[in-house]
């Protein structure tokens, strides 16, 4: 396995060895290109550190439990644990801040930190690795996109496993096409569909593409230990392989047909309207990255490129579909009481990716696809904003919570109750919050704006073209 994801498509670099004069850009570029990337560096700082000390930091419903489980674990020496729903793989890597917290004597607030501080060390490690593998202003721009223009910020505030196990997943894979980190990318791989064990069939397809693709049976090796790796917690946690913690697990029974019903119960055809299209949970909303078409640019990329990235892309939407067939049939497809499609963090990956390809392969697209760029940005950026800074107001909406949850199903379907729009419904009070507001905004319009511009002069372009065809000067009253 040393070589896994090292057979990856290349193209050997011509022997035409160019002049001095060609290799040497003009110093008013170079300058160019150094403060550009001198500005996005900070401002992917700047993200990361508003996101960490200006944002709220909760454990959560879940992260409570997960919270509980590994003080249990540290302080009984024990792995079982048969009540636990949750996988503890993701909160044992949290183990040094939780020590931490200790010793400073604020362990339950330290804990909070986890997500953001792994989220940030995640993107210090992949550009590290991947700096002389991937065009470094793709991976600039990936990021920003990550932080100001994703669901991702609003995960970060917690201490729910998502956020492990779409950045392990995610990552993970991109990091296997290299060749000296193969290995460790696929078991970043397992780790993360070992803390959910729900992604398995995820996985599957993401192994069986990449099995197909390559012609070598050795990826199936990854599905294997992955699936070795979750019984054997289930048995050392709660003393059975297949006790995956959610046997009898239900919701409360309401006014919905198949409410209150356990575990894969809910109809699939409607369980995948509702993850794809609902207003307050669908994809279509929260993760619209999903529809930009990217396939041809990647292929067109320059073929000095280390690692074939429309591969990694493809990988990543099989996963995701792997996600949506399975949680189309699981009673809380919605992820229960939280902000937006919680389940489905990892397909930001995927769409927060393309959106920057698109960002920057914005001269070489049609009118028709810069402009739903343009519209897949805005909604994007406001998915960000809305998820860091209106979350603590929408997620518990008195209409929603009303009678024990029972009337949730406004915030899941109509609009006016969406977590999306209600802020326009309703007005509320910011605070401190509102500066983050601001800066994510002014950072969003920083990045829209070269594709704006260009925008505007392709419909200039378009509108001379139509009005010499319609020759409007021969036209009388």
């Amino acid at each position: 396995m040393s070589d896994m994801g090292s057979d990856i498509s290349s193209v050997s670099p011509s022997n035409q060895e160019p002049s001095p004069k060609a290799c040497q850009p003009s110093s008013s570029a170079e300058l160019s290109v150094m403060v550009q990337t001198t500005l996005e560096i900070s401002l992917i700082i700047a993200g990361l550190l508003l996101a960490t000390l200006q944002l709220p930091h909760r454990t959560g419903n879940d992260g409570d439990i997960r919270y509980h489980d590994l003080l249990r674990l540290l302080s009984t020496h024990s792995l079982f644990q048969p009540e636990s729903w949750y996988s503890i793989i993701g909160p044992l890597f949290s183990t040094p801040m939780l020590l931490l917290g200790e010793r400073l004597g604020h362990p339950g607030e330290w804990i909070c930190f986890y997500n953001v501080t792994l989220f940030s060390l995640c993107l210090l490690l992949s550009y590290f690795l991947l700096r002389n593998y991937v065009d470094r202003a793709l991976l600039r721009k990936f990021f920003l996109v990550l932080i100001y223009c994703s669901m991702f910020v609003a995960h970060l505030s917690f201490y729910y496993g998502e956020v492990f196990t779409a950045l392990c997943v995610g990552f993970g894979v991109l990091i296997a096409f290299r060749r000296f980190t193969a290995i460790g990318g696929w078991v970043a791989v397992v780790l993360g569909v070992a803390n959910t064990p729900a992604t398995l069939m995820g996985l599957g397809l993401l192994v069986l593409k990449r099995t197909c693709d390559s012609k070598r049976l050795r990826y199936l090796l990854v599905f294997v230990v992955a699936t070795l790796c979750i019984f054997v917690e289930s048995w050392l946690r709660r003393g059975s392989f297949f006790n995956s913690g959610y046997v009898n697990t239900q919701g409360i029974k309401t006014i919905m047909p198949y409410s209150g019903q356990p575990g894969f119960s809910y109809p699939f055809f409607l369980g995948l309207l509702s993850i794809l299209f609902s207003f307050g949970d669908g994809l279509l909303f929260f993760v619209p990255g999903l529809l930009l078409p990217i396939r041809k640019t990647l292929l067109q990329w320059p073929q000095d490129q280390k690692i074939n990235l429309y591969q990694v892309y493809t990988l990543w939407i099989y996963f995701v579909i792997g996600l949506i067939l399975v949680y189309s049939k699981w009673w809380a497809w919605n992820g229960a009481v939280f902000w937006g499609p919680r389940f489905f963090l990892f397909a930001s990956i995927p769409a927060s990716f393309a959106l920057a390809v698109r960002l920057m392969r914005y001269k070489e697209a049609s009118l028709g696809v810069n402009l739903l760029t343009l519209v897949v940005f805005c909604l994007s950026a406001w998915v960000s904003v809305d998820g860091a800074v209106f979350q603590w107001f929408v997620t518990y909406t008195p209409a929603c919570i009303a009678h024990a949850f029972a009337w949730n199903l406004l915030c899941w379907y109509t609009p006016e109750y969406s977590p999306l729009w209600l802020p326009f419904i309703v007005h509320y009070q910011l605070g401190s919050l509102k500066s983050f507001l601001v800066f994510s905004l002014l950072v969003a319009a920083y990045m829209v704006a070269p594709l704006f511009i260009h925008l505007l002069k392709q419909i200039l372009n378009c509108a001379k073209q139509y009005s010499k065809s319609l020759n409007l000067m021969l036209w009388r009253i």
